[in-house]
């Protein structure tokens, strides 16, 4: 008898030893165009945001998590490398075969000999699979294919091949074979991620779930997700702003919203599913969006290629156009980030630190408890200190961001933001040049760039030379196209 029991005690203590070595899973849900005020835990008290605000009250909630650069492509290559997408020579959106822009002799994408963090992960014993937008290069007319997810990481893709797609009855590759799918597309995203939770629930999975909502078009949504606002007059940032569009911008806050409840809706799908099968506390949820948006804040909507929401178009700008506001609003910039870790961060926990999306490759690898490949580069560090609750003293205070706007308009711009202060440089059009007071002025209305108080202009000298000194750290090409050193 007392063989029996030490034989059982063994087993009991291996089976929770293997238990806390066996690797996390990481489902890492990744939305479009998704602002950081369109979620209830964020306090939208007008946002129908259940599934969501149940993850920030379950695990951590970051109060200042920003992007590198505000617009899809350029985002999504410093998500995957943890470095600036100037580095990888993307400045703007990548358009799509179809699109206007589309030009099939200037070919742009993510550099296949480019370390992932999604191939390092397939390294260390991971199943990965990416569905939904990737947006890092075409490869639908290249028989090389050098640009599919499949040669940069992941071993399943399914979802669409280029940057945008219809939110309803859309066309979305599938074991290499495009072909139109009947449904909305949240929603068969979301069928396609439960499948493969099904099929790799007994091994170490990584599982990117890309959504393309809530980027425009918004509507159509399932009638749960549309009742929420239907009978909503919701409430707008900047309702006094000159001349602006006030019936115009409620009913496409109407719209978004309920693009987000969509959204959130499929999150719930996919909370339940881990439920279901019992992995729920093995698996790491990351909630996140490539950057932010605005909504008539400052008089207009979109992201870091903004679009005037006023009745009438300011004057026109050389090089800008009439209808384009390039910016890199802190709205643009900021986005949502949660994340759901069983028995590692406390439910409930905020994180105020300013965090970058340079830091997802170097806190991914944590987790995973994989090692940094050698000789690679990268802008971030790990945030898993962070989320364990422990204090970093030398953690950033700051954040660099760029964005060249070369589709629909010319706008090169670069910015050095501290808790206090913010520099924007455009170096194509210098009479944009902005800086904020942000500590006092946190919406950004007021433009103190032509301020005369010595006191401003030590400050602006100050983050002009942080801007160039990441610029050189960078190699950035503005350095010498524009002769900026």
């Amino acid at each position: 008898m007392k063989f029996i029991h030490s034989l059982v005690l063994l087993l009991l203590i291996s089976t929770h030893v293997h238990a806390q070595e066996k690797k996390p899973n990481i489902l890492f849900i990744y939305t479009d165009d998704q602002a950081v005020w369109t979620i209830g835990a964020n306090g939208n008290k007008q946002a129908s945001t259940p599934n969501i605000d149940r993850l920030a009250s379950e695990g951590a909630n970051f109060k200042n998590a920003f992007v590198s650069t505000p617009v899809c492509s350029p985002a999504r290559a410093a998500l995957m490398t943890g470095r600036y997408a100037s580095e990888f020579s993307i400045a703007d959106f990548i358009p799509q075969p179809g699109h206007r822009l589309y030009d099939p002799e200037n070919e742009v994408g993510l550099d296949p000999a480019s370390i992932t963090f999604p191939e390092v992960l397939s390294d260390n014993g991971y199943t990965t699979g990416l569905i939904g937008k990737w947006h890092l290069g075409d490869w639908t007319a290249d028989p090389s294919n050098k640009y599919h997810p499949t040669n940069n990481g992941y071993d399943y893709f399914m979802g669409l091949t280029g940057g945008g797609t219809s939110p309803v009855d859309p066309p979305l590759e599938k074991n290499g074979e495009v072909k139109t799918f009947k449904g909305l597309t949240t929603d068969i995203l979301t069928d396609e991620a439960i499948e493969f939770l099904k099929r790799n629930s007994d091994k170490p999975f990584l599982l990117s779930v890309h959504y393309r909502a809530p980027h425009g078009a918004w509507l159509p949504v399932a009638e749960a997700d549309w009742e929420p606002y239907k009978d909503l007059d919701p409430d707008i940032p900047n309702p006094d702003f000159p001349d602006l569009d006030v019936e115009r911008v409620k009913r496409m806050m109407r719209e978004y919203l309920a693009s987000v409840s969509g959204v959130d809706r499929n999150v719930g799908r996919l909370l339940y599913t881990l439920d279901m099968l019992n992995i729920a506390d093995n698996t790491i949820v990351i909630f996140t969006s490539d950057h932010g948006y605005n909504m008539g804040h400052n008089g207009i909507f979109h992201k870091g290629n903004g679009i005037w929401v006023t009745k009438h178009l300011p004057p026109k700008e050389p090089n800008i156009g009439q209808k384009y506001r390039p910016n890199l609003y802190d709205l643009s910039l900021r986005v949502p980030v949660i994340v759901r870790w069983p028995d590692v961060v406390e439910p409930g926990t905020k994180v105020s630190e300013i965090v970058s999306s340079l830091d997802w490759f170097p806190t991914l690898l944590e987790m995973a408890g994989a090692d940094m490949p050698k000789g690679k580069i990268v802008r971030g560090r790990s945030m898993v200190p962070l989320l364990k609750g422990e204090t970093v003293n030398d953690w950033r205070t700051d954040i660099y961001a760029e964005y060249s706007m070369i589709n629909y308009a010319q706008s090169y711009m670069r910015a050095y933001r501290t808790k206090e202060w913010k520099l924007v440089e455009d170096f194509r059009n210098p009479e944009r040049d902005e800086l904020y007071n942000i500590a006092k002025d946190p919406e950004e209305n007021i433009n103190l760039i032509y301020d005369s108080r010595q006191s401003v202009k030590d400050i602006k000298k100050e983050l002009d030379r942080e801007i160039k000194n990441h610029m050189n750290q960078l190699n950035d090409s503005l350095l010498d196209t524009l002769s900026v050193n």
